[in-house]
């Protein structure tokens, strides 16, 4: 295959992508901890949690491929959330050769405390991208991004990724409809 670049390009293109990409997970790994240091969970456990919630259960090596971890790090940290109580581990009848995680109600509920504790106004992601918005009127969506993460992961990665987002919205939606349904109620009782 010819290369459709120089080296000079592939070099600087990797170089510039290597000092954004770490710029920009340095600050949300910075915000990330903070958020969840009350709760005595480190980045990796709270990802798992997320990860466990978002996919309704999934195998270690789901967790290790959607959060982008080695296996070993996916399951000796789940194994940690399990000796607190907050995962259980389990064999699938139709599927002995993978371990599957799954949150416990006290991890569903811890999981749940650390997302209502979750202040934007501390996030420098989103103070980050809020000039962008008022000038476009949406968040960015870094379509190049997905595109690089696409061809560099693949197209399961992408997927779990949008069935993440979709449960997320979902969960919001019901939530906002169970709001207004109690409103509603208040209301008619008055």
């Amino acid at each position: 295959m010819k290369q459709e670049y120089s080296i000079q390009e592939a070099l600087l293109y990797s170089h510039k992508m290597a000092q954004l990409s770490k710029a920009l997970w340095k600050a949300i790994e910075k915000d990330w901890q903070h958020w969840i240091k009350p709760f005595n969970l480190n980045i990796n456990e709270h990802h798992i949690l997320w990860i466990a919630y978002q996919l309704n259960g999934a195998s270690v090596s789901e967790v290790s491929k959607f959060g982008v971890m080695h296996v070993s790090t996916a399951f000796n940290f789940s194994k940690k959330l399990e000796e607190r109580g907050l995962l259980t581990f389990s064999k699938r009848e139709n599927d002995k050769r993978n371990t599957y995680i799954q949150l416990t109600e006290e991890g569903d509920r811890l999981l749940l405390e650390t997302m209502k504790s979750y202040n934007p106004e501390e996030n420098s992601l989103i103070q980050g991208s809020n000039p962008l918005k008022k000038i476009y009127g949406k968040m960015p969506e870094f379509l190049e991004l997905y595109a690089l993460i696409r061809e560099i992961y693949g197209s399961e990665y992408m997927d779990i990724l949008e069935r993440s987002i979709n449960n997320i919205e979902s969960d919001f939606e019901q939530e906002d409809k169970l709001a207004a349904h109690i409103s509603e109620d208040v209301l008619n009782q008055k």
